[in-house]
């Protein structure tokens, strides 16, 4: 008897639940910036769009007439911008590049309206090698070649790294494929051997990393971003909001969401073969 009581109960819980969609508030288009300025050719370029509203389907609007352009804070030499019908953003006329130890301005213009944002070309860490190895099937850990990254980390401030992982030519961008690291545990991490060790590979995967040193204040936004990724809108998640931009107005009024990434570029690859598994 208890048990059918107790059925009878679970089965009008469920019948009572429905779906809810919130009735969130309507907001006007707010310009996304996104750039990122290196010293590496094939990495450089803004883009820029608006935002839309969290339920609307409808495609991202780019924005193909705004004024783009970087200007060297020491010498106050500019790099103009030029948009790229093909992969919708921004390049730097004829692929000018930054140099290691300047700071730079971002300058967007839209309707009149600028926006800035600046940032420092941080001298960059050293990789020094790459070696992979076999690993059998473990707890949370699956079978195959894990790659181990070995360098040096000299610097006593400003250490906010992101490591991108390439596969095969193909960038693993899904949200637990961000790697962020700062010098919380020290700066030894290189030197004792980084393994990837959440990144299984198999024999024949041709592996390249990317390492970026970056500001303080666009570290801070991408762990903000990856905090959002990873929230599941459950009953203990606190409320999703956009991650604090390091973009701003320049007469201070309005909003401006996005980042602006200036940092050194190094990168290192590895080709996952038996014969040199050791």
């Amino acid at each position: 008897m208890k048990y059918i009581y107790f059925l009878l109960i679970t089965l009008t819980f469920f019948s009572c639940q429905e779906e809810v969609v919130l009735d969130l508030r309507q907001t006007s288009q707010i310009p996304v910036i996104e750039g990122i300025w290196t010293n590496s050719n094939g990495l450089n370029q803004v883009h820029v769009s608006y935002s839309k509203n969290y339920y609307s389907e409808e495609q991202n609007q780019v924005i193909n007439d705004a004024e783009v352009f970087i200007i060297n804070q020491r010498n106050g030499q500019r790099v103009s911008f030029v948009f790229n019908e093909q992969i919708q953003s921004y390049l730097p006329f004829n692929n000018r590049l930054g140099t290691v130890g300047e700071s730079y301005e971002l300058h967007v213009i839209i309707d009149d309206k600028e926006y800035i944002s600046i940032g420092k070309m941080l001298p960059p860490p050293t990789l020094d090698s790459l070696t992979f190895k076999y690993n059998e099937d473990r707890v949370f850990r699956e079978a195959g070649y894990y790659v181990t990254l070995y360098g040096k980390i000299p610097f006593v401030e400003e250490n906010n790294y992101r490591l991108k992982i390439i596969r095969n030519d193909t960038l693993l961008n899904r949200r637990s494929d961000y790697l962020l690291f700062d010098d919380t545990f020290g700066t030894s991490i290189l030197e004792r051997g980084f393994e990837l060790g959440g990144f299984p590979f198999q024999e024949g995967d041709r592996v390249r990393l990317e390492l970026y040193r970056l500001n303080d204040d666009a570290y801070n936004y991408l762990s903000q971003l990856v905090s959002l990724l990873f929230n599941d809108g459950g009953l203990f998640s606190p409320p999703p909001q956009n991650p604090i931009s390091n973009i701003k107005p320049v007469d201070g009024v309005g909003e401006v969401l996005g980042y602006f990434m200036v940092s050194p570029f190094i990168s290192a690859t590895i080709n996952i073969t038996e014969d040199d598994s050791d």
